[in-house]
C-alpha cells in the first residue's frame, strides 16, 4: 500500500479529503471562504429550507432510518411517494428506489445481463456503468465516444451471437459536459434489438422543459418506443439529497426489485432522503427560472473561455459542466491551488478518472451563482491559466 501510494504522489495522483464548511456555492476551507465552482448541486437545493423541512417532518413521523430493505419492513410511504412522482416526472410507468446512483446503476447492469448477453458502453462512460457490465459477465463491447457508426458494427459483429443487447450510456458525460448523441441511439436500439440504459445523473433537473433530462429535449417522435427504455438517475445532485432511481415499463421495475441485488440485500432509503427527494422533484419540475439560469451562465462562461484562447466544449447543449483541458496533471493541480489562493474552488481532474493527457480543470455551474461571482473566476482564470 506504501508504494502504490507513493507511486500516486510522485505522478501527481494522490488525492486527499478536505474538510471544508458549504453552503450553497460558498464555502470555507482551513480558515478561508471560498467561492466553489465543483458541487453538482446545479439547481442550488441542497441548502434549500423547504427541502430541510421536508426531512424535518419526515423524520419526525417515520423515523431517522428505514430500518431493513424494502422488501422486509423500509418500504413506507415516503418512499411510495417518491417513487410515484419520479415515474410521473419521467412520463414512465413505475420506479424503484437505490442507496445511491452508483448502486442504481451497478445494480440495474448486473441484473440485466449475464454471459449469454452483450453490453454496449460509450467509452466514456461513468464508472458505475463499468462496474455494472464487468459484474454481469456479459460480453462488453466498448464503443468509440459518441461514435455512433462504430456502435453499430458492434451491434452487427459482438451483438449478432447474443442473448440481450444494451446499450449503456451517459446522457451528459461528468467530465466534457458533452451529451449523448440519443436519437440515434433509440434508432439504432429499435433496429436491433437491443435495451437501452440510460444515465441521467447530470441531466436529471438540467435539461429540458420540466428538467426530465436528455430524453425530454428529443421531439415526442423521436423518443422511440418507452418499453425499450431504462432511465437511471440520482438524488444528490440537481435535486440536492441523496439516493438513487431507476424508471421504466413496471415490468422491467418489477425485474429489478426481483433480481437487483443492490436493491434487494440493501436497507432502504432513510425516510427523509425520500421526503427530501419528494420535495425536490416538485420544485424541479417548476425550476424553469434557475435552468434559465444555468444556461446564460454557461454561454457568459464559454464566450470568456473562448477570449482566453481555449475552445469552446464539445456539448451541442448547455450544460453547467465545462472542462479547461490542461493536459498535465501538475499543470492541472498548479491551477487550481492558484485559483484556490484567489478564493475560488475548481477542481483539478487527473487520471483515472479521465485519461491520460486530459487532465483539466472542470468547472461546475449552480443556478446560485451569480454573474459577478463568474466574471471574478473569468479574472482569476485570466492571470492563471496557461496562456494559448
Amino acid at each position: 500500500m506504501d508504494e502504490e501510494l507513493q507511486l500516486r504522489h510522485d505522478r501527481g495522483l494522490l488525492r486527499q479529503r478536505r474538510l471544508r464548511t458549504v453552503h450553497g456555492v460558498q464555502m470555507a476551507q482551513d480558515g478561508h471562504s471560498l467561492i466553489g465552482f465543483a458541487s453538482n448541486d446545479y439547481l442550488d437545493l441542497a441548502h434549500d429550507p423547504r427541502l430541510a423541512r421536508a426531512a424535518a417532518r419526515a423524520a419526525q413521523r417515520f423515523g431517522t432510518g428505514a430500518g431493513a430493505a424494502a422488501l422486509v419492513t423500509g418500504y413506507q410511504s415516503p418512499h411510495a411517494a417518491l417513487e410515484h412522482a419520479l415515474a410521473r416526472w419521467e412520463c414512465c410507468e413505475s420506479a424503484v428506489l437505490f442507496a445511491s446512483g452508483y448502486t442504481a446503476n451497478v445494480a440495474t447492469l448486473a441484473s440485466l445481463a449475464d454471459r449469454s448477453d452483450a453490453i454496449f458502453s460509450d467509452s466514456l462512460n461513468h464508472a458505475s456503468l463499468i462496474d455494472g457490465s464487468r459484474l454481469s459477465r456479459a460480453t462488453v463491447a466498448v464503443y468509440q465516444h459518441l461514435d455512433c457508426d462504430h456502435l453499430e458494427s458492434l451491434l452487427r459483429t459482438v451483438g449478432a451471437s447474443a442473448r440481450r443487447r444494451i446499450i449503456a450510456t451517459d446522457t451528459v458525460f461528468s467530465m466534457d459536459g458533452d451529451v449523448a448523441p440519443l436519437a440515434e441511439l433509440i434508432e439504432l436500439a429499435e433496429r436491433y434489438d437491443a435495451l437501452l440504459v440510460l444515465d441521467e445523473a447530470h441531466g436529471t433537473g438540467v435539461l429540458g422543459p420540466t428538467g426530465g433530462g436528455l430524453v425530454e429535449t428529443l421531439p415526442e417522435s423521436a423518443r422511440g418506443n418507452p418499453d425499450r427504455r431504462l432511465k437511471i438517475g440520482t438524488l444528490s445532485k440537481a435535486l440536492g439529497g441523496q439516493g438513487g432511481f431507476a424508471v421504466g415499463p413496471r415490468r422491467s421495475i418489477e425485474f429489478l426489485v426481483n433480481h437487483a441485488r443492490g436493491f434487494v440485500f440493501s436497507t432502504a432509503m432513510a425516510p427523509p432522503l425520500a421526503a427530501i427527494g419528494r420535495a425536490a422533484v416538485r420544485i424541479a419540475r417548476q425550476a424553469t427560472d434557475r435552468r434559465a439560469t444555468l444556461q446564460r451562465l454557461h454561454t457568459r462562461l464559454v464566450n470568456g473561455l473562448q477570449t482566453l484562447g481555449y475552445p469552446p466544449p464539445p456539448s451541442r447543449l448547455p450544460t453547467p459542466i465545462v472542462p479547461i483541458i490542461l493536459g498535465d496533471p501538475d499543470v492541472a493541480i498548479a491551477a487550481s491551488q492558484r485559483l484556490q489562493q484567489l478564493g475560488f474552488l475548481v477542481p483539478a481532474i487527473r487520471p483515472p478518472t479521465v485519461p491520460i493527457g486530459t487532465s483539466r480543470l472542470r468547472i461546475s455551474l449552480s443556478a446560485g451563482h451569480s454573474d459577478a461571482q463568474l466574471d471574478a473566476l473569468l479574472d482569476a482564470l485570466r492571470i492563471t491559466l496557461p496562456p494559448r
